[in-house]
């Protein structure tokens, strides 16, 4: 697939917008002010937006809208737990939304963002007029287990190592539970050597391909220190869902949805049968499984084709 990302642009407006919690969350717009809308949700939870992101929406034609969600990037204030919940992120959505004066739009989300993008699109069906998925990520009790206790470990067993033995052995049987510890700790020190850690380790195993200018950005520590805290304060609180499979368990609501999801063969983060379970449960989706990549939105054909969904979503 020959697509390539569109020019870099920059935003044609930037503000910081007050939710509650005491919380301003960084928003910018860029594109066709008159366009079609899309709604960008980003990695991790933490991992912020880079102007990059900008790059999959056709400038003339698309209204694209990008924030940093609670805690993460520009948003303020930096890397806080207190009132950081799924929910609070649905609700800091449709703030935007309202704000706007947008009726509906498109969903756009990989990794963690795929996750929010359901829960939003699962919660506000009506809003939704089209989703684009990247790396599905449900955050079920196994999807946690296989990257962070067990599973990923066995392919990654270099970069694993690091990782666990952070842990003293005897707090190794749950990693996670650890390393939630320590990245709420009331030492600066002992939250950021955790910090970097936790965020190495998922740097090392999201590209086929693994690039050391790539990994860099993990390890540091304004990056490192939003991305795992909240991270791991989110997967501790099972996203502060009902149940386990509250994602997968509400995707009749979903239905009819034109849904786009891509997904790379070899992604070790969020292994391939997530994308293909939830196809399962919404035929009418389109489920592309891209052979030569692994999870980050940025490896050529997963771009490739995140770019061809967002242009045949202009028909919608």
């Amino acid at each position: 697939m020959k697509t390539k990302l569109y020019p870099s642009i920059e935003p044609f407006h930037t503000e910081f917008l007050k939710v509650s919690d005491g919380f301003e969350i960084y928003m910018e717009q860029v594109g066709n002010p008159n366009g079609q809308p899309v709604i960008f949700f980003h990695g991790g939870p933490g991992g912020g937006i880079t102007p990059d992101y900008r790059r999959f929406f056709d400038p003339n034609h698309y209204h694209v809208i990008l924030f940093d969600q609670r805690g993460a990037g520009r948003s303020r204030p930096h890397a806080e737990l207190k009132n950081n919940t799924t929910w609070k992120l649905i609700e800091d959505t449709e703030s935007i939304r309202k704000k706007l004066n947008i009726e509906k739009w498109i969903v756009f989300g990989g990794s963690w963002g795929s996750t929010l993008a359901l829960v939003y699109a699962e919660t506000h069906p009506e809003r939704v007029q089209g989703l684009c998925l990247r790396g599905i990520f449900t955050c079920r009790p196994q999807e946690i287990q296989w990257f962070y206790q067990e599973g990923a470990s066995r392919i990654y067993p270099d970069a694993f190592e690091a990782y666990q033995n952070h842990i003293p052995k005897e707090e190794q049987q749950d990693l996670v539970k650890a390393y939630y510890k320590r990245l709420t700790s009331e030492d600066q020190n002992i939250r950021l050597a955790a910090a970097k850690h936790w965020s190495v380790w998922e740097g090392s195993t999201s590209q086929l391909f693994p690039e050391e200018n790539f990994i860099h950005k993990f390890d540091e520590p304004e990056f490192a220190l939003a991305f795992a805290r909240i991270e791991c304060h989110y997967f501790t609180n099972n996203i502060f869902l009902e149940t386990d499979t509250w994602i997968m368990d509400n995707t009749d609501k979903i239905q009819e949805i034109p849904m786009e999801i891509v997904h790379g063969r070899y992604d070790i983060v969020c292994p391939v049968e997530n994308a293909w379970e939830l196809k399962a449960r919404v035929p009418k989706a389109n489920l592309h499984i891209i052979g030569n990549a692994g999870h980050t939105a940025f490896e050529p054909e997963i771009a490739a084709q995140l770019v061809a969904c967002m242009e045949s979503f202009k028909s919608l």
